[in-house]
C-alpha cells in the first residue's frame, strides 16, 4: 500500500497544487524551532543513553543525540518477550547504519509478578524493570542523562509508566520541547530517516485486557499473529487477546482486505495454528490505547 508523504498532492485536472498551505508553512516552522531546542537541550546534556525501540520517536532522538554528541550518544535495547524479533532487527540495523554504538540487555518483565498479573498498572512496572537496567548501564559508561522518545501526545493516553520515568529521572527531551508526533514525523521525513512513516508500536503486553495473565504463551501466539499480518502486508495492526479469541485491529482504509478470501483464509489458518479458535475483526479497527476504553474494576483472571 502506498503511503503519500504530507503534502503531496496528485497531478492532474482538478489536482491541488503541490504549494504548502501558510498553515502547513507555519507548522513547520515551529517544528524546526523546537529542533533547535532540542538540539541545544542535548548539547547541554552533555552525554546520553537513549532507550531505543527503533520506533519513529527513539529514532529520531537518537538521530538527532548522534549528530550532536557524536560518539556521546550511546542506545540501549531491552530484549525480552514482549518485543518482536521483526522490531530487534529493525532497531539493530538503523543503530548500525547510524554509527552509533548499540548496547543489548536481557530482560524479562514475565517474573515481576505485578506485570505479568496485568494490572492496569502494567506499564509502570515494565518502564521500572527499563528504566532500572537503562541507569544502571549509563552509570557503567559515564554517562549523564538516560532519554527516552516520549513526545507531547504520550501525555494525553493513559501512560502509568510516566510515573516511572519521573522516579527514575529519566528526561524526554521531545516533551522538554512539546514536540507532538506529526512533527517528530515530519523532521524525521526532512532529515531522511525511513521510520519518518513508521506505524506505532507498542510492546506485545498491551494486546491483553487488564486482569488477563501475561504468559510466554500467549505472547507467543500474539508475536505469531501480527508477523501474519505483516507478511500479509497489513502496516498499522494489534492483535488483542481475549483468552479463545482475537481480535484484529487495522487501519479503517485496510478492512476491505479482509474481503479477499485469500486474506480471509490465510488469517484463519495461520491463526487457528497459533492457538485461538475464533478469530474476529474490530470494525472500529486500529486505535492507540484500545485496551484503556474499559479501565476499572480490574481483577485477575487465569
Amino acid at each position: 500500500m502506498m503511503v503519500q508523504p504530507p503534502g503531496f498532492r496528485i497531478k492532474g485536472p482538478g489536482a491541488i497544487s503541490q504549494k504548502p498551505e501558510t498553515g502547513k508553512q507555519e507548522s513547520g516552522e515551529k517544528a524546526k524551532e523546537k529542533l533547535e531546542r532540542l538540539e541545544g537541550i542535548l548539547h547541554d546534556m552533555g552525554s546520553v543513553l537513549v532507550a531505543f525501540s527503533g520506533g519513529l520517536d527513539s529514532t529520531f532522538l537518537l538521530k538527532v543525540a548522534s549528530d550532536v554528541l557524536q560518539g556521546k550518544a550511546v542506545a540501549l535495547t531491552a530484549i525480552s518477550l514482549t518485543y518482536p524479533e521483526r522490531e530487534l532487527k529493525g532497531a539493530r540495523r538503523l543503530a548500525r547504519e547510524m554509527g552509533v554504538k548499540h548496547i543489548f540487555v536481557e530482560s524479562n518483565e514475565l517474573i515481576i509478578k505485578n506485570f505479568s498479573d496485568n494490572t492496569d498498572r502494567r506499564c509502570y512496572y515494565c518502564k521500572s524493570e527499563l528504566f532500572k537496567v537503562c541507569t544502571s548501564k549509563a552509570s557503567e559508561l559515564g554517562l549523564a542523562f538516560v532519554v527516552d522518545g516520549s513526545n507531547m501526545d504520550d501525555l494525553n493516553d493513559f501512560r502509568p509508566g510516566r510515573d516511572a520515568a519521573s522516579e527514575f529521572n529519566i528526561r524526554s527531551p521531545l516533551v522538554e520541547v512539546c514536540l507532538s508526533k506529526d512533527e517528530t514525523r515530519e523532521l524525521s521525513r526532512e532529515m531522511s530517516l525511513e521510520t519518518w512513516d513508521k506505524p506505532s508500536f507498542a510492546c506485545l503486553s498491551s494486546r491483553f485486557p487488564y486482569g488477563t495473565r501475561i504468559t510466554e504463551e500467549r505472547l507467543d501466539m500474539v508475536a505469531a499473529c501480527e508477523e501474519t499480518l505483516a507478511e500479509l502486508g497489513f502496516r498499522q495492526f494489534r492483535v488483542r487477546y481475549h483468552d479463545s479469541i482475537a481480535r484484529i485491529e487495522v487501519e479503517p482504509s485496510e478492512l476491505g482486505y479482509f474481503l479477499k478470501e485469500e486474506i480471509r483464509r490465510e488469517v484463519m489458518e495461520r491463526f487457528k495454528e497459533a492457538g485461538f479458535t475464533y478469530i474476529t475483526l474490530d470494525l472500529k479497527g486500529y486505535r492507540t490505547g484500545s485496551m484503556n476504553e474499559v479501565i476499572g474494576g480490574v481483577k485477575v483472571l487465569t
